[in-house]
């Protein structure tokens, strides 16, 4: 059968191809023919996928609560994959405001998107998590969840790097240390030790480091300053500011972050809030958290004030953050 000149052209492209890796195409051609055809099961690896469920306990609500972690890290990773995309592309801006690392210039529409991206990963997550909040026993869960101790959701490391690749590290500090720190540029490695989240882990009752936190810290903790002394200039803000001034002012660029903003620091903390408000309170007494994570005073954002973004909001903004959503989906006073 006569080769047409497309498939000459393309066969020409791959010899090309691989003599500029001093191969020959005759041995990649060879094992073509011999390659087993794809197949869905094997491209997805769909059956190893399925063995990673392993319940520590026979309460067969244990596995929605398993494979709905699983599926929630699987979403941070789709995340974090756009934060790289976003923190590689165009020009990196150091904290003097001079640029660097210059690759090709950043699109503001490149910008959105990717943001967009992350918006709707989070979006899924948020309306998904009706399968944790109604989704289980609670008689179930308040007996199973003692044999996961001090395991806690508090540990996803992913979540910890997201909220790294989108911010200057110093919007992490602890509120209440951000003005001692304001004025004195602080190291990643001095504001790493005032870490908002290290409140979350604490003793409700000693106000000491619980396990969950010193287990977090000793697997982590050397991952995150490294992450977070990288992305120092190339963290979504930092893309932001290196964008032209005009485009900085683009209404689909600035919804993108606010939007990114409230589903991260907002609307995902406070789903688990609603949760646990279901399923570890009872009356007027609360149950400490899986790991004995202080959740009372770590999921409400009014509460931690963490905004990536707020140069982008008003002073009412940032004083009434998070308070909407808990009067309406969780206190109900609007019925």
């Amino acid at each position: 059968m006569a080769i047409d000149i497309k498939t000459e052209e393309k066969i020409k492209l791959l010899e090309d191809k691989y003599a500029q890796m001093g191969q020959d195409i005759n041995s990649y051609l060879d094992g073509l023919l011999l390659s087993n055809y794809l197949t869905y099961w094997d491209y997805t690896q769909v059956e190893t996928l399925l063995t990673l469920q392993n319940p520590k306990t026979d309460f067969p609500d244990e596995m929605i609560f398993i494979m709905y972690h699983q599926i929630t890290e699987l979403y941070f990773k789709l995340a974090l994959h756009e934060f790289e995309q976003i923190g590689n592309n165009g020009p990196n801006i150091l904290p003097n405001g001079k640029l660097v690392g210059w690759k090709e210039k950043l699109e503001p529409e490149f910008f959105a998107e990717r943001v967009g991206r992350i918006n709707r990963y989070f979006e899924a997550l948020t309306k998904s998590f009706e399968i944790m909040i109604n989704g289980m026993e609670k008689e179930q869960f308040l007996r199973y969840r003692m044999a996961l101790l001090p395991a806690s959701g508090f540990q996803s490391a992913q979540y910890r790097k997201i909220e790294i690749c989108s911010t200057d590290f110093f919007n992490l500090v602890d509120k209440e240390v951000r003005p001692t720190l304001k004025d004195k540029n602080p190291s990643i490695e001095e504001m790493f030790t005032n870490i908002y989240w290290n409140k979350g882990a604490t003793e409700l009752s000693t106000g000491k480091k619980t396990l969950t936190l010193l287990q977090f810290e000793k697997k982590y903790a050397k991952d995150f300053i490294k992450l977070a002394n990288e992305y120092k200039t190339k963290n979504v803000w930092a893309k932001y500011k290196s964008l032209p001034e005009a485009d900085q002012k683009g209404v689909k660029v600035i919804n993108a972050l606010k939007e990114l903003d409230v589903n991260v620091n907002i609307n995902w903390p406070l789903v688990h809030y609603k949760s646990a408000v279901q399923y570890l309170q009872q009356n007027t007494e609360d149950i400490a958290a899986t790991g004995g994570t202080n959740w009372q005073k770590y999921l409400p954002p009014r509460f931690q004030k963490r905004i990536f973004f707020p140069e982008l909001w008003s002073e009412a903004e940032v004083e009434d953050w998070g308070k909407g959503w808990v009067v309406t989906n969780v206190f109900r006073e609007n019925k």
